[in-house]
């Protein structure tokens, strides 16, 4: 092996033992504020989502590394060529999806009461759970292509009519066709992305005003968005704006892959470090945004350093 496959291949690592800690520890947290009596709101619940999806990429990227890259025989190859690149293209899409619902959502929660949005904030929190399963269904339908089409080693197939992508393998087609697949995986995630950033964009300019307002008026008590939906807001155009840069180069990576023939190993290897990035980095931006586990993190310590009281004899 290479020494620049050899430390791709510890870089997945260390990304995917990072990132499971990071999201597993967040999960963690919010199945223990539930435990406790604390209501979640119904952004937690896509939060919790983007979790699954985390997880779901980081395992992928790891596990098929680790039988990629380190030559382990015990899984099949063409299963492996086909279900981890498909649990990894399908995580990424619903962490796309579920990070645009954040911040469509969010618009609409902190939108004034006389805005065009504010009829939409009760109707929009039963939605939650029907376009997060949407999500889910849409991801798996469109990158099913993934199944079809990829597979093992090029040992027991003519080499003319597969390119290879590292240790696997795809159908080759023409460069018509090639660029069609190219547009169909990557449109859900450019609409996707310009929502965030016209979501993002409202968000801000939402912000702003409200500034405005209370400069003017010198009194943050008539305040129609309280701290803890700002403090929130800004925490979602912080894991937004991450995940829009991480995510466009990731992007743009597997739609070069598309349309490489025979794309070199470290290049697939880059690509999948680029896609690990954001699942790996948002549960400590979120950990360390959210007031609430900030203030369960202090509690525990207390009780921790907290001497226990001795029993008079």
């Amino acid at each position: 092996m290479a020494a620049g496959d050899l430390t791709a291949g510890f870089i997945l690592l260390l990304q995917m033992v990072f990132g499971m800690l990071g999201n597993f520890s967040l999960l963690y947290h919010y199945l223990f504020l539930y435990c406790t009596g604390i209501r979640l709101k119904s952004i937690d619940l896509l939060v919790k989502n983007l979790i699954v999806a985390n997880i779901l990429v980081l395992l992928s990227c790891g596990f098929h590394n680790i039988v990629a890259n380190f030559q382990w025989h015990h899984l099949d190859r063409d299963f492996a060529c086909r279900f981890f690149p498909y649990v990894r293209v399908v995580g990424r899409g619903v962490s796309i999806g579920t990070t645009c619902l954040l911040s469509v959502f969010q618009v609409i929660t902190i939108s004034p009461r006389n805005s065009k949005w504010a009829g939409l904030k009760v109707k929009a929190l039963k939605y939650v759970v029907p376009s997060i399963i949407l999500c889910w269904i849409v991801n798996m339908l469109v990158n099913v292509i993934y199944l079809m089409f990829l597979s093992g080693d090029l040992s027991n197939k003519s080499i003319t009519n597969r390119k290879r992508f590292g240790h696997c393998s795809s159908v080759r087609h023409d460069q018509t066709r090639d660029s069609l697949y190219a547009a169909l995986l990557s449109f859900p995630d450019v609409f996707c992305f310009v929502v965030m950033i016209w979501a993002s964009g409202s968000t801000v300019l939402i912000l702003y005003r409200h500034k405005q307002r209370v400069q003017n008026i010198h009194s943050i008590k008539i305040s129609s968005i309280s701290s803890p939906e700002s403090r929130a807001t800004k925490t979602i155009l912080l894991v937004v704006s991450t995940f829009v840069n991480f995510n466009t180069l990731s992007t743009i990576c597997n739609i070069v892959l598309s349309l490489l023939n025979n794309p070199s190993l470290f290049f697939v290897n880059s690509s999948a470090i680029v896609t690990a990035c954001f699942p790996t980095i948002s549960p400590f931006l979120i950990m360390s945004r959210d007031s609430r586990i900030s203030r369960l993190c202090f509690a525990e310590k207390r009780n921790t350093n907290s001497p226990t009281p001795r029993r008079k004899m």
